[in-house]
């Protein structure tokens, strides 16, 4: 089987759209692998995006978590700016408490192909991954970097390098990190996924099903190529024009068969709706939130 499975992008966006340590596949320590629910999060993207070009939505992280909280939402994922501030964790502490809404985790970019990085990004996750564990988080999804051109295969060896320390870093703090996918890994015939995956066997994956999408890969097809490696999932939705829509669900994407898929393969993993804007929302955020946590739980039963 191939492992990804692509569909030219103007009919595959028009037609519905729809269409190693601690990362090695293994039994995850959430709340699914408990025997609970998985763990339906935010993820604060759509705040931070109003803080170029560090995404430290911090001055608003009450807002935040406020209005996740009244969605119905089970947690937070943050972005990993918001951990480097001295104080992020008293912060957080507090409104974890006030809102009774939990940090679940936080992506991380790192330009890890980049070897003169290395030593900052390892630093920086020590710091990052450290905060997490403080407040009893559990995910951390990785996404190692675009050069905007074609990586050397050196440049992949030392990606593959760093993110094995990255890994040992997650694995003394009790993190599972994933990779986190956004087009840039799937171009070229998906190169940059299949070296990691090739240099580092087990990888867990947490892909993003609208970044799938619009680099033309079947979400469907990915995870009955990937599913035991998938821990991690990024939801978010899109209309007919390849616009994103105001909520999950308003838009093409078959959620329906992408829930199915998750349930042939056994998927046991948590997941966090990502909302991203195209234009000006004539909704209320915090209407968008509880829409598509409404949503999610009638396609998913999360």
């Amino acid at each position: 089987m191939a492992l990804l499975h692509r569909q030219p992008r103007r009919s595959f966006i028009r037609s519905a759209a729809m269409l190693s340590g601690a990362m090695l596949a293994q039994p995850l320590l959430s709340a699914a692998a408990v025997g609970q629910k998985t763990v339906l999060s935010g993820h604060l993207w759509i705040y931070a995006s109003r803080f170029p070009p560090d995404w430290d939505c911090t001055p608003i992280l009450d807002d935040v978590f406020r209005e996740l909280s009244g969605a119905g939402l089970q947690g937070v994922e943050l972005m990993e700016s918001i951990l480097r501030r001295e104080d992020a964790v008293p912060r957080l502490q507090a409104l974890v408490s006030r809102y009774a809404l939990p940090v679940t985790g936080t992506s991380y970019y790192g330009d890890m192909w980049d070897a003169s990085q290395r030593q900052h990004i390892l630093e920086d996750v020590e710091t990052v991954v450290g905060r997490l564990a403080q407040l009893n988080a559990t995910h951390i999804g990785l996404t190692v970097g675009d050069a905007g051109r074609r990586k050397t295969d050196q440049e992949l060896d030392t990606q593959a390098d760093v993110l094995v320390d990255v890994l040992g870093i997650c694995a003394r703090y009790g993190i599972q990190p994933n990779m986190h996918n956004h087009t840039v890994e799937l171009m070229d015939d998906g190169r940059d996924l299949k070296e990691m995956i090739r240099r580092i066997p087990g990888l867990n994956l947490g892909p993003d099903i609208n970044w799938l999408i619009r680099a033309c890969v079947d979400p469907v097809a990915f995870i009955h190529t990937y599913g035991h490696q998938i821990t991690y999932l990024h939801l978010r939705d899109q209309d007919r024009a390849g616009q994103w829509t105001e909520a999950v669900g308003d838009g093409v994407t078959d959620f329906r068969a992408i829930a199915n898929a998750l349930r042939q393969v056994g998927f046991t993993g948590d997941a966090a709706i990502e909302l991203a804007f195209d234009g000006t929302p004539t909704a209320p955020l915090k209407t968008s939130w509880a829409r598509s946590r409404r949503y999610v739980k009638s396609i998913f039963n999360w």
